[in-house]
């Protein structure tokens, strides 16, 4: 039987008496140092520790005790998490305001697996969806896919926003390893036109393979970036109408419109809208993904999601990483007030994945009210940010280990490098663990003093230390520890939304300025003097505008 959602009247988290314990034990534990934590607890490094599907997650070095994590995991409890996880593998609608499922883990099901909705199993849709990019991603890899002059396709642009960018760029850089070098692989969002423009400098349009990626097919910035891809092809191609069924593809649901751009539907890849944006990197939005990296690593990666989601659908609440992650991140924005959380990862390839997470956290749980209507009343969504190691070190530590505010981190790393040269890996791996240690303990004014610093200049480089962060180590960046790696931070997302009683699913705060951006464009555009209701500063820049523009 499928999982019921719990009700909407489900009082909000800071009304539960066991929110009222965390605010007693945050009391008391904000006055302890790491110090005393560790000194009072000689196993407190191997006890705080969890390893479940190839990540080893350290969280010892966090600013709880036995008895807050007792406490965080009664929150989890009284805030239904069990049965929201159930309701969400079963494929209740527990996007309300959408009222749709949300099955990013049917994404990633294996074939014999059965996940419902509306009474019907969508895994064998999913896999048949897999079946057809990897016929196309191999046809492409190998030549069999010619342009339209018969040339070989040797760059692949991807066009998308939001999801549909973020996800298959940081999929792209975090496998570059794993990918076929013999090709380009670019990426287009932005409706600045620079970012079309850098995209195809140099390039060959007979050699140039464009995806659309758009489930409506209508997104403002995505279209208007194809069409401007439509237009360059064509240019190159002699103005040729039947060429663009050769140089262009479909990530998207309208047929119709995919079909009127000059799209063969043959070429058109579906995904559902129990899909969100930002969980899309696993779904045909990942069509460039497979074409970089080959479908049986785009398998293993999807295999890397699926070990982690059974981890998190099945692993006891005390022993599961995304639900440990999760609860700490509420402790620390709603008890320390800290406002941001800054991810690390020292391992080059991850460039991208700071940025991939800001829209997966900010974009979900970044919400005002409850599932019920009403205003949250504690903050929900920390800023989240961050830079691979050890480039940060030189640039914003600084703030983490002497500034006045509290930034919890995640640290990420790998025991295996990709590209072992000399003496580098240790050398990184010896930074990851100093940094830990160096923002858990600090150093304090007697230890500044001991190594002969002049009484004046002891202030500046005392470190009080007791910033909190956890530490994820796996054995190698491959395409299946990715996969576990987003899916962690998914879950994790799921969990504080849980907590916090929001719908991490929608993301109604995107839309308001789409509308008013379509009002505007016609105004900025208007050959005619427009005539202006908007507020009087948007007036004056509109108009200042439109005169710069004849100037040009």
């Amino acid at each position: 039987m499928a999982a019921r959602v719990q009700p909407l009247t489900k009082r909000p988290a800071s009304k539960r008496s066991v929110w009222s314990a965390l605010a007693s034990d945050y009391n008391k534990v904000s006055k302890l140092h790491l110090h005393q934590l560790f000194a009072g607890d000689p196993q407190r490094g191997e006890r705080m520790a969890v390893e479940a599907v190839g990540l080893y997650l350290d969280y010892s070095k966090n600013r709880v005790t036995d008895e807050t994590l007792r406490l965080l995991l009664r929150l989890a409890d009284e805030s239904g998490l069990r049965e929201r996880i159930d309701a969400m593998f079963s494929g209740e609608k527990i996007n309300i305001t959408e009222k749709r499922a949300v099955l990013h883990v049917a994404l990633r099901a294996p074939r014999d697996a059965s996940i419902l909705v509306d009474g019907k199993n969508v895994v064998p849709e999913v896999h048949s969806v897999l079946d057809k990019m990897a016929d196309f991603s191999n046809r492409v890899r190998i030549g069999a896919w010619k342009g339209h002059t018969g040339k070989q396709i040797r760059n692949v642009i991807n066009i998308g926003i939001g999801g549909s960018d973020l996800g298959p760029v940081m999929a792209y850089e975090a496998l570059k390893h794993y990918s076929e070098r013999a090709m380009n692989f670019r990426f287009v969002s932005n409706i600045d036109g620079t970012d079309f423009a850098e995209a195809v400098r140099g390039l060959d349009p007979a050699e140039t393979l464009f995806i659309i990626s758009s489930k409506t097919f209508t997104t403002l910035e995505t279209m208007t970036n194809a069409r401007t891809a439509r237009s360059w092809s064509l240019a190159g191609l002699g103005n040729d109408e039947t060429s663009v069924a050769k140089h262009f593809v479909a990530v998207s649901t309208n047929a119709a419109e995919v079909a009127k751009f000059g799209i063969d539907t043959a070429n058109m890849f579906v995904f559902w809208d129990w899909v969100g944006g930002r969980y899309s990197m696993d779904s045909a939005i990942g069509l460039s993904t497979m074409v970089a990296i080959g479908p049986e690593n785009f398998r293993s990666m999807l295999n890397g999601f699926h070990q982690m989601d059974e981890h998190f659908r099945t692993a006891p609440f005390e022993a599961n990483l995304p639900v440990l992650m999760g609860l700490l991140g509420v402790w620390y924005n709603d008890f320390f007030g800290a406002q941001t959380a800054a991810v690390l990862p020292y391992e080059q390839y991850l460039k991208r994945f700071p940025a991939y997470l800001q829209q997966l956290t900010m974009e979900s749980n970044g919400k005002h009210v409850t599932l019920s209507g009403k205003e949250v009343t504690r903050d929900t969504g920390p800023i989240y940010w961050g830079e691979p190691g050890t480039n940060g070190q030189h640039s914003f530590y600084q703030l983490i280990h002497q500034g006045t505010r509290l930034i919890p981190c995640d640290f990420i790393a790998f025991a295996k490098p990709l590209n072992p040269l000399q003496r580098h890996h240790d050398l990184l791996l010896a930074n990851v663990f100093a940094q830990t240690e160096a923002l858990a303990f600090g150093k304090t004014p007697e230890q500044v003093k001991a190594e002969g610093t002049p009484d004046w200049l002891v202030p500046h480089r005392v470190f009080e230390g007791n910033r909190p962060s956890n530490t994820i180590l796996a054995e190698q960046l491959t395409p299946e520890t990715l996969g576990k790696l987003v899916a962690l931070y998914e879950h994790s997302v799921f969990t504080q939304g849980v907590v916090w009683n929001i719908d991490s699913f929608d993301q109604w705060g995107v839309e308001l300025g789409k509308v008013l951006a379509q009002r505007i464009i016609s105004e900025l555009e208007s050959p005619a003097e427009p005539i202006l209701n908007h507020d009087s500063s948007t007036n004056t820049l509109v108009r200042r505008y439109r005169k710069l523009k004849e100037q040009q």
